[in-house]
């Protein structure tokens, strides 16, 4: 269960695990529930996440679409050195911003 705290308009949502295939589904759930609920921007704090698969990459894509379709962003803060790599070679530091713990 990620936790989820209110700021101001802004909404984060920290996982505190790896966003795997085995979690993906209920992290979904979870994104999407703090996005109907403030109509503000949100921010995934990856503090304690040290890998994230294809099907994470999945739901974090899905989110920052389903914001951008509203007029809203995306943050990704807190990413490890190996996690904010592969972001970076998937070129979603183009899509979103995307800010490293390093």
């Amino acid at each position: 269960m990620s936790e989820i705290v209110r700021d101001g308009d802004t909404t984060v949502v920290r996982p505190g695990i790896d966003i795997v295939a085995s979690m993906a589904e209920d992290f979904k759930r979870e994104l999407f529930s703090a996005i109907n609920d403030n109509p503000g921007d949100l921010v995934i704090d990856l503090a304690g996440v040290e890998m994230v698969d294809s099907v994470g990459i999945g739901v974090i894509i899905a989110t920052h679409n389903t914001l951008e379709q509203a007029g809203r962003t995306l943050k990704v803060i807190n990413v490890s050195k190996d996690v904010f790599g592969l972001f970076s070679t998937m070129r979603l530091n183009r899509r979103f911003t995307i800010e490293s713990n390093a």
